[in-house]
């Protein structure tokens, strides 16, 4: 007597998913990227607020620069705890003297000045309430257009961006899913007025959109991610309005109507979660989407405002280094936002496919 055993969807949709070998490979990168990205300022080389220490002599420095700098900060302020250092950074004001070298003998620092020749001054460790202290920094990635550590940006500008795009997504996913729903179960003049909404949103070019949301709203990070997920959510609403339409004449929901259940539980309970698959693949897409239009956005100079770091800032400040021996400062995030978009699109194909029913494994 033969014994079968019936495995979770779950475990259907992993294997599924699985057999998608750049799938798998996006997927991975993408948890090593935004597990960079909520470490943000406890891995960062730069742990000042939004990665903006500034040293001009430094500017545009090749990647694996050294440099020692003499750290003078006021002790009487106090340390931020790990959580306002994770979140926000350091935001104490603080003042870097970059020398040539320098070393800490007894109560004072013996260090050559860095245009100084090779004269030799000594700076107290304790002046008054002032620390000094020296540090040595190595820059992975070399210095940006203001001396700042391309690096720690780099990372700043990762977590802004995916924050932008998640919050994004959210916001389209549910407008788009309530709408969708809406118009799918209800039809008649409900569907229609809704059609029409979602026909004169579609006519609209979707840049054109955003920039105008983006003026309406203001510039900041809020407004960003708000006018982006306003403009996304008609893909969203149009595939579960089609999905609604096939499944509300399904058995299971003429069962609930018959038992009495009201149209809310019926879609909640009932439609939602056999729509899931659609909407996480369509929401997949639509990450990839926002980065690119966040990204747009800050290059135009309606989006997050400096200081805050983003992967589009970054390539409009350093755009002229192109035609200099610095191409890296503008190519560098350019390439970031190309890998993050192809990861979205390589896992929403990957995950297209694994909620393909059709797909038979090997």
């Amino acid at each position: 007597m033969n014994s079968y055993t019936i495995e979770s969807p779950f475990k259907l949709l992993l294997k599924r998913f699985k057999k998608n070998l750049p799938a798998v490979i996006s997927a991975v990168f993408l948890l090593a990227v935004v597990l960079i990205a909520i470490a943000g300022y406890l891995i960062t080389p730069d742990k000042s607020s939004n990665a903006n220490d500034q040293t001009l002599a430094l500017v545009a420095r090749k990647p694996l620069t050294n440099a020692v700098f003499i750290r003078s900060r006021d002790r009487t302020l106090p340390e931020p705890s790990w959580i306002s250092l994770w979140i926000h950074g350091d935001d104490r004001p603080v003042q870097n003297m970059l020398v040539k070298s320098a070393e800490e003998i007894g109560d004072s620092i013996r260090y050559v000045p860095h245009d100084g020749g090779e004269n030799i001054e000594y700076l107290p460790i304790m002046d008054s309430n002032i620390g000094h202290r020296v540090v040595h920094r190595k820059f992975w990635l070399g210095t940006d257009a203001l001396g700042r550590d391309l690096l720690s940006r780099l990372i700043i500008g990762l977590r802004v961006s995916l924050a932008v795009g998640l919050m994004a997504v959210l916001i389209s996913v549910l407008i788009g899913t309530a709408l969708g729903m809406a118009a799918g179960y209800f039809r008649g003049w409900v569907d229609q007025l809704i059609q029409w909404f979602i026909n004169v949103t579609w006519s609209i070019p979707s840049l054109l959109l955003v920039i105008a949301f983006s003026l309406a709203l203001g510039k900041g990070f809020w407004q960003v991610f708000l006018a982006v997920g306003l403009t996304m959510w008609v893909d969203v609403a149009r595939i579960v309005r089609g999905q609604v339409l096939s499944l509300r004449e399904k058995e299971f929901v003429e069962a609930a109507k018959a038992m009495g259940f009201g149209p809310m539980r019926i879609l909640v309970r009932h439609i939602l979660p056999n729509i899931m698959g659609p909407v996480i693949i369509i929401g997949a897409s639509n990450f990839a989407t926002a980065i690119l239009v966040e990204s747009g956005l800050s290059f135009l100079g309606i989006g997050v405002q400096p200081p805050v770091p983003t992967l589009g800032m970054m390539i409009k400040e350093h755009y002229p280094y192109i035609l200099m021996d610095a191409a890296y400062l503008a190519l560098v995030p350019g390439l970031v936002i190309f890998f993050l978009v192809l990861a979205f699109n390589l896992m929403g194909n990957g995950l297209s496919d694994a909620f393909d029913a059709k797909i038979k494994l090997q």
